[in-house]
C-alpha cells in the first residue's frame, strides 16, 4: 500500500502487527527517449505491485540518486556519495522511529550501489532490524526473463521501455551498437555525452508490450516472493 495512500494512524494500526515496509530507490537522469524519472516509476511501481496483495507500506521511490556521469544531459541529477547515504541513512532511522524493522529497499539504478553498503553497515549499528537490498531489474529471475526476450539489453534501451515509461516523443524502432562501457567508465561527463549521443547504451529502443508485460510479471513476483520470505 502506498504511504501517500495513508495517514499515520493507518500506518501505526499497521506496525502493531507487522514491521515490514518497502523503500524505492530511484534516479533523475536521462535514458535517451524515455522518461528522465525511469528508474524512480520502475522502482516504486514494482514494489507497489508487489506489495499490494500482503498490505506492505511502500513510501515513495527516492527520485534522486547517483548519476555523475550523465550530468552533461539537462535534466539529469546527482547526489554526492557522502550526501546520497546520508539521506538514505536517515530515511532508515526515521523508518525505524516510527516502527519498522524489517525493510526491503527496491533499488531502480545500478549507480545506487553504495546504499547496498550502507544498508549492511545500518544493520550493524541497528542489530534489532533487518534491510534487504533489491536490485529489481538483475534479479536472478527477472534478469533470466530479459535475456530470455532479447541479450542486447542496456541502460535506456528496450528493457526500460515500459508503457509507463514511455513518451508520446519515444522513438520505436531505433537500434545502434553498444558502447564499450569499460572505456566510457573512464570519461569525463562531457566525453560520455559524445560517446552514447542519444544515451542508449546500446541495443533496440523497444520490443512489444507483451514480451515487456511478461517480464514486469516476473520482475512483481520475485520482489512479493522478498516481502513474503519474511
Amino acid at each position: 500500500m502506498r504511504i501517500a495512500d495513508m495517514d499515520w494512524r493507518m500506518v501505526e494500526d499497521w506496525l502493531r502487527g507487522d514491521d515490514r515496509g518497502v523503500l524505492p530507490l530511484g534516479s533523475t537522469e536521462q535514458h535517451a527517449g524515455l522518461s528522465l524519472m525511469v528508474d524512480a516509476i520502475l522502482a516504486e511501481k514494482v514494489a507497489v505491485e508487489a506489495a499490494a496483495p500482503l498490505g506492505v507500506p511502500v513510501y515513495p521511490a527516492l527520485p534522486f540518486g547517483l548519476a555523475p556521469y550523465f550530468q552533461a544531459f539537462p535534466g539529469s541529477i546527482t547526489l554526492r556519495v557522502d550526501t546520497y547515504v546520508a539521506v538514505v541513512r536517515e530515511v532508515l532511522d526515521s523508518m525505524k522511529r516510527s516502527g519498522f524493522r524489517r525493510i526491503l529497499i527496491v533499488n531502480g539504478h545500478g549507480g545506487n550501489q553504495p546504499a547496498a553498503a550502507l544498508a549492511q553497515e545500518w544493520m550493524m549499528d541497528n542489530p534489532d532490524c533487518r534491510v534487504r537490498f533489491h536490485d529489481w531489474w538483475r534479479a536472478p529471475k527477472t534478469w533470466a526473463q530479459v535475456q530470455a526476450t532479447d541479450k542486447i539489453a542496456s541502460h535506456a534501451s528496450w528493457m526500460e521501455n515500459f508503457p509507463w515509461t514511455r513518451l508520446p516523443t519515444t522513438p520505436a524502432h531505433d537500434e545502434k551498437p553498444m558502447v564499450d562501457i569499460d572505456i566510457m567508465k573512464t570519461m569525463a561527463p562531457f566525453e560520455t555525452r559524445n560517446v552514447l549521443e542519444d544515451g542508449n547504451y546500446g541495443g533496440r529502443t523497444q520490443r512489444s508490450d507483451a514480451e515487456m508485460q511478461a517480464i514486469w510479471d516476473v520482475a512483481v513476483a520475485e520482489t512479493r516472493a522478498m516481502l513474503e520470505a519474511w
